[in-house]
């Protein structure tokens, strides 16, 4: 019984990996580096973080200390699944061998190589026991000091550039170098370096096959590098994806909330209102909304207490009055006694106030997470349904297809063989969706609406305006959706955002407020400027203005070289120019002065 309840109960068993990081910076023998102890360090860490069995972390390693680190390692393997060796530091390459290089190490000749160093062999050798993966990561082609100074028992004794190429013999093994052999790479002039910082953002994403994450690496760093560094991998795997993180398992069941253990403890110190229960919780969760919450809560405690003590002083304050008007003291006293209490009544006011103030803000804080519960308590649960809603479609798909290929395999089993004895199996293609085109494409045009991408009404057309709106939807949720044409997949990713995705474009003179647009209201002496904001209107000053006097000159002279002529209504107008007689079909009258609107003078006006 013992036995079965073993065997029935037991874990599944899981693959077992581990991991050796070794940052070498402290050399005594050549200038210190910076990044390689700070690479390792962050290798480590993401390491650890996917979750492997085993992370050793060794920082600054002699030669003695890295055999024995290599030997250790190698004893891990024998039962695990998937083993990594990391190293970042200097290295060398001898006659196309390469070596990794301790903090010891002198290297005065070229013969030394052999007894300072670690060969990469060594960690070949260290990791060729594992079952599935054999992974070894060099960050250690950067420019060797060594190579420059060490002397050369033969001169025909080639040291190369950066490292040589490998060649693993083992199956599933893999060897990856910071920079292409016969190149070196680059620290940068951050705390990691370029290859460091790829490694992490790309290794550990759950399923990722790593020669895709290997490629991605390679992209960032040739871009991060100005084109200069290029990564490279050695080795080959088999046509199955090999990950170096497992994908997680796809959540068939309900999932729980994150948010519901921190909002239990919130309630929980919300019912004992202390200034220590307040300070407790922020101490376990210092950021968040609910951090908000609690640091408002803890200001409506220090609010009361400030009230508190106020109040107490304003008595103290008034007993002293009474005490001093009691025994007839001076009235220098006396005044000074009710300047005293009056300033005491002034704080307990602002206290009081303040008190309101704080009390105010509280019950609209904790109004504001009741509603952003209750919005997370339906997005969580419309993503369940969205989610049963896609298992269930894909569930009555497989069936019908399986339906399907036995129909078409019973009919073909009932055919009669030919001469040539030539089989043809005529399979209808299995249906896709239980939905018509024209209900697809209404559904994903009312999803996108409701999630703010899409203003028109949803008629089931997919026209242009439709598409438009499924690609900026692929801009801001980061999908990459087919706008061509309305799939299912893409009703489902709509499905799974709870609120507005693209963002609310309001016309001019209008903001938005929320989900709608509201106008924009300025106070008086101020205008909506092109900017969409409001702005001060600028006052115009007048401008005085100047009669040319060359212009006037001429005219004068003009008018006096030219003969009058005979007018019937015999009227005569004087200026700055001289007199001279109305023009015909014009009369005498006034205008305004150019310079004071105010002033009339006399002027000819003709029409």
């Amino acid at each position: 019984m013992i036995f079965a309840i073993g065997f029935s109960c037991g874990p599944a068993h899981a693959d077992r990996r581990v991991a050796l990081v070794i940052g070498n910076s402290a050399y005594k023998s050549a200038p210190k580096l910076g990044n390689p102890v700070n690479d390792a360090t962050l290798v480590g860490g993401m390491f650890k973080k996917a979750g492997f069995d085993s992370v050793d972390v060794r920082l600054d390693l002699s030669a003695s200390e890295m055999r024995r680190m290599l030997r250790e390692f190698a004893g891990r393997t024998r039962d695990a699944d998937v083993a990594v060796i990391y190293y970042a530091g200097h290295g060398i390459e001898l006659e196309g061998t390469n070596y990794l290089i301790p903090t010891d190490a002198t290297l005065e000749t070229d013969g030394d190589v052999l007894d300072e160093t670690i060969p990469v062999e060594r960690a070949l050798f260290a990791v060729e026991p594992a079952k599935q993966l054999r992974l070894i990561i060099l960050d250690a082609c950067r420019d060797n000091p060594f190579s420059k100074t060490m002397k050369r028992t033969l001169a025909s004794r080639a040291i190369g550039r950066g490292l040589a190429k490998v060649e693993p013999t083992s199956p599933n093994t893999m060897i990856a170098f910071a920079a292409k052999a016969g190149s070196t790479a680059s620290d940068g002039d951050a705390r990691n370096s370029p290859f460091a910082t790829a490694l992490v953002e790309h290794l550990p994403k759950p399923g990722l096959d790593l020669r895709k994450a290997f490629g991605f690496v390679r992209d960032d760093v040739l871009k991060n590098t100005g084109y200069k560094q290029e990564p490279f991998v050695y080795g080959s795997l088999g046509g199955d994806d090999v990950a170096l993180v497992p994908a997680k398992p796809a959540a068939t069941g309900p999932q729980a909330n994150p948010q519901d253990a921190i909002r239990r403890d919130y309630e929980l110190a919300l019912q004992l209102a202390t200034r220590d229960g307040w300070e407790a919780f922020l101490a376990q969760y210092p950021d968040g909304f609910y951090a908000n919450l609690a640091k408002g809560q803890l200001n409506k405690i220090a609010a009361e207490e400030t009230r508190a003590s106020a109040e107490q002083k304003a008595n103290a304050a008034e007993q002293q009055k009474a005490r001093l008007i009691a025994e007839r003291a001076q009235k220098a006293e006396q005044d000074k006694a009710a300047a005293a209490a009056k300033a005491a009544e002034e704080a307990r006011i602002a206290a009081e106030k303040q008190k309101q103030i704080e009390q105010a803000r509280t019950e609209a804080a904790e109004q504001q997470r009741k509603v952003a519960e209750a919005a997370a308590a339906k997005a969580q649960a419309e993503k369940q349904a969205a989610e049963k809603a896609r298992v269930e479609l894909a569930a009555r798909q497989a069936a019908e297809k399986a339906s399907v290929e036995q129909t078409a395999k019973q009919a073909a089993d009932r055919q009669i063989p030919e001469a040539g004895s030539q089989k043809v199996a005529a399979l209808a293609p299995a249906p896709t969706s239980n939905l018509s085109a024209t209900d697809l494409a209404k559904s994903v045009q009312s999803e996108l609406r409701r999630v703010g991408c899409l203003s028109a009404a949803a008629d089931g057309d997919w026209s242009a305006a439709s598409q438009r709106s499924l690609t900026l939807f692929n801009k801001y949720a980061g999908t990459q959706l087919d706008a061509k044409l309305a799939s299912v997949d893409a009703l489902d990713a709509l499905k799974t955002k709870p609120g507005r995705v693209c963002p609310l474009v309001c016309n001019f003179g209008f903001k938005a407020d929320g989900d709608q647009c509201a106008k924009i209201t300025c106070r008086a002496g101020y205008r909506v400027g092109d900017d969409n904001e409001c702005e001060k209107i600028q006052e115009k000053k007048p401008v005085a203005t100047r009669d040319d006097s060359r212009k006037r000159d001429q005219d004068r002279k003009d008018a006096e070289s030219t003969a009058p002529k005979s007018q019937a209504s015999g009227q005569m107008i004087c200026n700055g120019a001289g007199c001279r007689p109305i023009a015909k079909g014009c009369r005498l009258g006034t205008t305004s002065h150019p310079s004071n609107p105010s002033y009339k003078i006399p002027a000819e006006i003709c029409n």
